[in-house]
Formats: C-alpha cells, structure tokens, sequence
C-alpha cells in the first residue's frame, strides 16, 4: 500500500457509514429544495406546489410564481452551491490551506474585475456575456496568485499564497470600486450582482450556467485521488507517481470554470467555499474521494436554506443569500477554530 493510500485510507467498517450519511445528506436536500420551493413572500401551499410541479396550468398565478420564478431560483442555488463547495474543496486540498477559499485567494474578486469591466466597457447585460469574463478574470487571478505565491526560496508554500491572494484581491477591488464610481450605468448593473444572490435567477440565466458548472463539476469529482497526493506534499505526491504539475493545472482549470461560473451566475456568495470543506472533512476523514462528494451536497443546503431564511427574516423584502451566507458562515467557521484545531488536510 503506498503512503498517499496508507495516510487516507477509510476503514472498511467505516464506508456503509460514510454511504449512509451521503444519502441521509442527499434527503435533506431534497427537504430544503422543497421548502426553497414552497416559502417565499407569498406563503403557497404545499398541495398548490405539488399541482404547479405535476399538473401545470399556465393560467393559474400560482403556477407561474412556482415554475417560473422559484424552481429556476432553488435549481441555482443548487448548482452554485455544489459549485463553490467543490471549489473551495479544491482549492484547500492543492494549497494545503485551510484557510483557502476562492475569495480568500482573489479569484472572486478576479471574475468581479472582468464582469465590471464587461458591463462597463463591452455594454454585456446577461449572463451568457457576463460567464466569460467571469471565467476569464477567474483564471487571470489564479495565474496571478500562484505566479507571485511561487516567488522566492520554498515555491508556492500555503502562507505565500494566502498573502498573496490577499493583496491581490485588495488590488482587484480598489480597480473594481474605481470603475464603479465613474460609471454610474454599470454600478448600478453591478451592485445587485456584487451583494451575491438568487432572487431573479430565471429558467433562461440557468441553463446558460449549466454546461459550465455541469463540467467543472464533472471535472473536481474526478479528482479525489490528485487531491489526496496533493494534500500530503509534492515530495509525496511524486513519489506515489502523479505530475504534481499537471495536477494542480487541473485542478486550477476545475476551481476556475466553478468559480467563474458560479460567481457570473449569482454573484460573489463568501464563506461557503471556505466553511463547507472543513465540516465535511469532520464526517469524513481525510480522504478527498469522501469529502468532494459530501462538500458538493453540504454548500447547496447551506446556500438554499440561507436563501429561505432571507425570505423571511424581512417580509414583505427579502435578505439576499449572499448575506445570510456571511451571517451564518462566519459564526460556523470560528466555533470549528474554537472547537477543535482545523481538520487536518
């Protein structure tokens, strides 16, 4: 048994757990997908839902707020909550920082630069335009960061990345900011899309997304095993016979094409890609062939059922996710620092 295989190996009386709790997850889930469904401003009940769901009638007001506004809505928050768990997921498991996050690290912010700049620059106003440059600025950042992380004696270290993802995104913001204040037109097409929300992600917005996050999604689960190499050094990780190189330029191309399309779709939503990881790491172990699959189904109930929570806390106005996200998320990651040292990558 190699080293990699040996450090991250799950006992085998421990799997049917493991696969146990991944449908238990996957049950609540689909809980949270039907309250995201069923509350909203206008309470709605249960039976009008099942009916808009299995007996559609477009001539019942009912009907057109469940299918046209809230299931797009619940199923974005479905694919960019799966999009930035993994990413975060990613992102830890090649930096062996677990404090790495795709904000933290300035692809956020790199993909916000690019969108501001497509709305200000280009005149592009939907999705289909803005999923470029937010894959593009997504890309440009992570070359950034890892390019000036890698400067000096020891290479691309965690603390030289996480150092260098934040000057990076302070760097990015203060352009972004400038942009905005001399455009008024794009500051306002902006300054929804920046707080990080779901609210008016229609049927059209995700089916644009859903190659995107349908790939990158593909592409991260696939990584479990670069990842648990990765985790454990490049020193081991070559002599269990990977191409540390290759690796991580997949791995990047994975975070990059999530968080891109991610955060073109429903704008800069924090804390998810950095908390969602580490409780998912608490459930499984260190095995990354666990945790990706569990972080992809934990970061959507999170993200859905802060969705809901914004729904509500404000009638007849609505939170935007993206705040709640941050309400809830950052409370969450200081009791796991408290609680415990953070979970081993």
């Amino acid at each position: 048994m190699s080293t990699v295989e040996a450090a991250t190996r799950i006992p085998g009386r421990r799997r049917p757990a493991l696969v146990a709790s991944l449908f238990g997850l996957g049950a609540l889930l689909a809980l949270v997908v039907l309250l995201s469904i069923v509350v909203g401003t206008k309470g709605l009940p249960l039976g009008t839902v099942l009916d808009a769901l299995l007996r559609f009638d477009p001539a019942n007001p009912d009907h057109l707020i469940v299918r046209q506004l809230r299931v797009p809505r619940t199923v974005a928050g479905l694919l960019v909550g799966a999009a930035l768990g993994l990413a975060g997921t990613v992102i830890q498991g090649v930096t062996r920082n677990p404090l790495a996050d795709p904000g933290i690290l300035g692809i956020n912010a790199g993909a916000a630069l690019c969108v501001v700049l497509g709305i200000s620059v280009f005149g592009i106003a939907s999705l289909s335009g803005y999923v470029w440059f937010g894959l593009a600025g997504a890309a440009i950042a992570a070359v950034l960061v890892y390019a000036v992380g890698s400067l000096g004696r020891g290479g691309a270290t965690p603390l030289k990345l996480a150092l260098a993802g934040a000057a990076l995104t302070a760097a990015l913001g203060s352009f972004t900011n400038a942009i905005l204040l001399t455009d008024t037109v794009a500051f306002d097409q902006f300054r929804f899309w920046q707080v990080g929300a779901l609210t008016g992600r229609d049927a059209t917005i995700v089916a644009q997304g859903l190659p995107f996050l349908l790939a990158g999604v593909a592409l991260a689960l696939g990584l479990g095993r670069v990842l648990n190499g990765l985790s454990l050094g490049a020193d081991v990780a070559r002599a269990w016979g990977q191409n540390v190189v290759a690796n991580r330029i997949v791995s990047a191309v994975a975070v990059v094409v999530l968080c891109g399309a991610a955060t073109a779709m429903a704008g800069p939503i924090g804390f998810l890609g950095l908390t969602v990881p580490h409780i998912a790491r608490m459930i499984t172990g260190p095995d990354y062939r666990w945790i990706l699959p569990y972080a992809m189904v934990l970061a959507p109930i999170l993200l859905l059922v802060a969705d809901v929570l914004g729904r509500i806390v404000a009638r007849p106005a609505e939170v935007q996710a993206g705040i709640v996200t941050a309400v809830i998320g950052a409370p969450v990651f200081v009791a796991l620092v408290r609680r415990r040292k953070l979970a081993t990558l």
